[in-house]
């Protein structure tokens, strides 16, 4: 099992020690830590709703470039990489070429890096940057919202970009439920229609103001390519024609890939470095090795004792770790007994020590999380009061051990609890192998429940196998993140919410718990209609005390944001003196910002 322990600490120093005598690093798969989902649409709402006017966004300089024939030579070999970005981003035991947006097992950067949205929005400002789309405009009634779209955009093969791209890419969405992305967007949309070359429509059945931060984040693919796709779920989309700054594979092999720039990008000049490079590596302690001896310039891992291991080891060195992030979970599947029983998921909330959690495998990087489940992203929402009041995120095995007896789950002479049935509370705890901050809070988490009389097998899994287990609903327990925005209702929304349900068996890109709150469902009609700050924050207060009093899930800490990165070859990356964006390489839409920014030295 792994735990924090000096022994750890010696370990870490020791491969430091071999590796600057040269030991050398294998690379085998690509790592980081899951703390901040990728945001995809349907799933993120950027900002409080707008007022039911027209809202202008301030332009971003578009500038045409002329139509230059993108190339692609994956022939090569990895040296011919050598100036390009080197980042650290996800984890795999191989890879496997699939740019295909609407699929989870999809590599980076596809979302928000080769695609791109119609607005971009800045998580640290909290200001909305027009992308795609220069501006947007309510109709009187709340019920039509139109995009303007910007001019002079191309696709990577020289095409024009146009509003027609966009209705394509959404109606492809509602054509297609077992894409990942937009499918919550549909819920409320009624039709998406190109009234022509740079307008674009979006008819809603009714009023559903937060859905603007669906629209604008969603990614937009061009119709002339997709339109020839047989099985979009199917489809690898090894070459992808795009509008992001990097569109071109470069070289793909199992071990290492590269992405270079768009020839074709609309703004000018951008993106200023040549590529990135994506090494792998078998987990999450390999990746860390390379980052601190300054093999990746750009990282989104957990790093232990980061002051110590990392921004000491060198004055290039730096991170920078926002607790804006979903707070991360324990997933009960309530479609199963017990965990269908509110009583039963906060008593084992009570078993858990968050302290614990928070101070071995976080190293302090954040805090437990509190009953209302809302990150530290929500400062003007969160309730105090309901914070205060709600105990059952607290550590007590006292009233753990009661809940549970009057649950009528009994031990049995070996300790272990069971069921009215006679079936023994074992199970096991999904968790992806390599990231070990999740992994030693799921060693916690075993232990913990142990002695409330629950049998908790902690089972790893490679990415790819956990993601498909969790979107179908198939495991008893895992931990995993949740998604957020500017306003709580995307959170809760894809919590307990019937617009985020599947069946066990579908996949679902939230609510993997498969929980519904007609409470819920009630407050987020409400919170939808109206685009009142005040009235919106008395709403966000009703899903609050939902929240807490119903227990879907088990919220564990907020997670921060990771972000390391080395300025011995690049600069312009956000920093705590210059928080221009998260820096946080998962898939947030701001992370164009850093894409367009960054510069070689």
């Amino acid at each position: 099992m792994f735990k924090r322990t000096p022994f750890f600490s010696l370990l870490m120093i020791m491969m430091l020690i071999l590796a600057a005598c040269g030991a050398a690093v294998t690379p085998t798969t690509a790592p980081s830590v899951a703390t901040e989902v990728p945001a995809v649409s349907g799933n993120t709402d950027a900002t409080a709703a707008p007022d039911a006017k027209p809202t202008a966004v301030p332009a971003v300089e578009a500038t045409a470039v002329p139509a230059v024939e993108p190339t692609a030579d994956t022939s090569g070999s990895a040296d011919a990489l050598k100036d390009y970005l080197t980042a650290s981003t996800e984890q795999q035991a191989t890879w496997v070429r699939n740019f295909n947006p609407f699929v989870t097992d999809r590599r980076f950067p596809t979302l928000y890096g080769i695609y791109e949205p119609l607005m971009v929005y800045n998580t640290i400002k909290g200001e909305i940057v027009p992308w795609l789309a220069t501006e947007y405009t309510w109709s009187d009634d709340n019920k039509i919202l139109t995009f303007t779209i910007r001019d002079g955009v191309l696709w990577s093969d020289g095409k024009p970009f146009s509003a027609k791209d966009v209705a394509y890419t959404w109606n492809l969405l509602k054509s297609n439920t077992a894409l990942v992305t937009g499918s919550s967007a549909w819920t409320y949309l009624d039709s998406v229609t190109a009234t022509d070359e740079k307008t674009v429509d979006f008819t809603f059945q009714k009023v559903f103001t937060p859905g603007v931060y669906d629209i604008m984040n969603q990614i937009i693919v061009p119709e002339h390519i997709w339109s020839t796709i047989e099985d979009p779920v199917k489809f690898t989309n090894e070459n992808p024609v795009a509008t992001g700054p990097f569109t071109e594979i470069t070289l793909f092999q199992n071990q290492i890939y590269g992405v270079g720039k768009n020839p074709n990008y609309w703004q000018a000049g951008k993106p200023y470095i040549a590529g990135m490079r994506f090494p792998a590596y078998p987990g999450n302690d390999q990746a860390n090795l390379a980052t601190i001896n300054g093999e990746n310039d750009w990282a989104g891992n957990f790093i232990p004792d980061i002051e110590k291991t990392f921004v000491a080891k060198d004055p290039n060195n730096g991170y920078f770790f926002p607790s804006a992030g979903g707070t991360v979970f324990l997933y009960l599947n309530t479609t199963k007994a017990p965990f269908d029983d509110v009583n039963v998921r906060k008593a084992i909330s009570q078993a858990i020590d968050r302290d614990q959690i928070v101070a071995v495998a976080m190293y302090d990087y954040t805090k437990p999380a509190d009953a209302t489940g809302l990150s530290d992203a929500y400062p003007s929402f969160k309730s105090q009061a309901i914070v205060d009041a709600g105990d059952w995120t607290t550590l007590d095995i006292e009233k753990a051990n009661a809940a549970l007896d009057a649950a009528g789950l009994t031990r049995g002479a070996d300790g272990i609890r069971t069921t009215t049935d006679g079936t023994p509370l074992k199970y096991d705890l999904n968790v992806v192998s390599g990231w070990s901050d999740w992994v030693s809070a799921c060693e916690i988490m075993s232990q913990n429940l142990k002695e409330v009389g629950i049998d908790v097998t902690v089972k790893t899994y490679d990415f790819s196998a956990w993601i498909d287990k969790v979107n179908k609903g198939e495991f008893d327990m895992s931990i995993g993140w949740s998604t957020g925005g500017a306003t709580p209702i995307n959170f809760y929304r894809g919590q307990m919410s019937s617009a985020t349900f599947k069946p066990v068996g579908e996949v679902a890109s939230e609510n993997w718990h498969r929980y519904v709150s007609k409470d819920m469902d009630a407050l987020i009609e409400e919170f939808s209609v109206t685009s009142d700050p005040s009235a919106q924050k008395a709403v966000a207060e009703k899903m609050q005390e939902a929240f807490a009093a119903e227990a879907p899930a088990v919220p564990l800490f907020p997670g921060p944001m990771w972000f390391e990165y080395n300025t011995t070859r690049f600069t312009g990356f956000p920093t705590k003196d210059d928080p221009y964006a998260s820096g946080s390489p998962f898939s947030t839409s701001d992370q164009l910002l850093l894409l367009t920014t960054v510069k070689p030295k």
